[in-house]
């Protein structure tokens, strides 16, 4: 009798550190993602719709922009001075992005111009990767702004072509700690944890956290 009340001790106290470990580990995703986010923004670009002239539209608009934020940012070294000068920059951004509407058979098409946290799947970038969550972005959106969109990090420049440094290197150099370049890269032993923040994440826009 004894011995079978001690196996059930063993068994909840198993239960139990199994329990703390997950939610250790949910936690550990949770800040990690959190402390990357906060280092990152990205360009979302939304077109007018799923048509195939406003996709093409949409793509117009995403290259007449990148090199101009290109060459906003160049220099910049952290989150806030981007976000400064992007916000000086929406009237400057917004007509070159009319602009290029214009030229492509789309004149006098609304361009919506805001700085804003918005939520972005798991996308794989090259050489790295970012969990879903809630991200600060530069988003331009074209008309009625319901179709597919197209996205990239523009600070640090990760998808500018202002550097020919690789993703490690410019995030180190943009005061991302090793833990953190271990999670977007997916280093081994990060994996677990990218996955969790990934899913950790998909369930936080599910329940509309």
């Amino acid at each position: 009798m004894n011995f079978v009340k001690l196996k059930r001790f063993e068994i909840a106290l198993l239960l139990g550190v199994i329990v703390a470990f997950a939610l250790s580990t949910v936690s550990a995703a949770d800040s990690m993602q959190n402390s990357v986010s906060d280092k990152l923004i990205r360009l979302h670009v939304i077109a007018n719709s799923d048509s195939a002239e406003d996709q093409a539209r949409k793509l117009e608009v995403r290259d007449t922009l990148v090199p101009l934020v290109s060459e906003l940012l160049d220099g910049v070294e952290s989150t806030e001075e981007a976000e400064a000068r992007l916000a000086e920059a929406f009237p400057a951004l917004q007509a070159a992005a009319e602009q290029a509407l214009a030229e492509n058979g789309a004149a006098g098409t609304a361009v919506a111009v805001e700085l804003c946290d918005s939520y972005f799947p798991t996308k794989e970038y090259d050489g790295f990767s970012l969990p879903a969550g809630c991200y600060r972005a530069l988003r331009v959106v074209i008309g009625e702004g319901v179709g597919q969109n197209w996205w990239c990090v523009l600070f640090p420049p990760l998808c500018l072509p202002a550097s020919s440094e690789s993703p490690e290197q410019m995030l180190m150099d943009s005061g991302f700690s090793q833990g953190e370049i271990a999670l977007v890269t997916e280093q081994e032993g990060y994996r677990i944890r990218f996955k969790t923040a990934e899913l950790l994440g998909e369930f936080k826009e599910w329940i509309g956290m």
